[in-house]
């Protein structure tokens, strides 16, 4: 499954960028993520849960920066293991920041594969779950940037 899209987050692109790569920045913008541990500055584990459907799944996934540009490009890869039920989770994560009205355009592409008991729920399933994390991703950066930029510390 491949999304694309934009969120347009009201701040400079270098502080865009340095809160995209702040792993407890972002992780706290992703819809249950959970115990995210910072390996070194390349690498991540954490626990991801969701609900599919009728089906509550538990990940624990391994995040690794493959592609750093400063301030431009962030490209992530991501693999995971659902805890007890066979399968796998991997994704690539791709952003490329552009400068926009005082502003920046975060424009994305993830693409992602599932494997086992959640590959097998079916596209229509799985991708109206994905858009409703993207939606709750993107708007939860907005509104950090936009309290920033109001005064409030994030």
């Amino acid at each position: 499954m491949k999304f694309t899209g934009r969120i347009d987050v009201p701040a400079p692109r270098q502080a865009v960028f340095e809160k995209l790569r702040d792993a407890h920045f972002f992780a706290s913008c992703v819809d249950g993520v959970q115990d995210l541990v910072e390996i070194d500055d390349r690498h991540y584990t954490a626990t991801l849960e969701t609900r599919v459907a009728y089906i509550k799944f538990r990940f624990a996934v391994s995040v690794e920066i493959v592609e750093l540009d400063e301030p431009v490009r962030v490209v992530a890869r991501v693999e995971g293991t659902p805890i007890g039920m066979v399968g796998r989770l991997t994704a690539t994560s791709t952003g490329n920041l552009e400068e926009q009205d005082g502003g920046t355009a975060v424009n994305y592409e993830l693409e992602v594969a599932l494997t086992g008991k959640l590959g097998s729920l079916g596209q229509p399933v799985l991708k109206s779950k994905a858009k409703e994390m993207e939606r709750q991703f993107a708007s939860r950066i907005q509104a950090k940037f936009q309290a920033t930029n109001a005064g409030s510390a994030t």
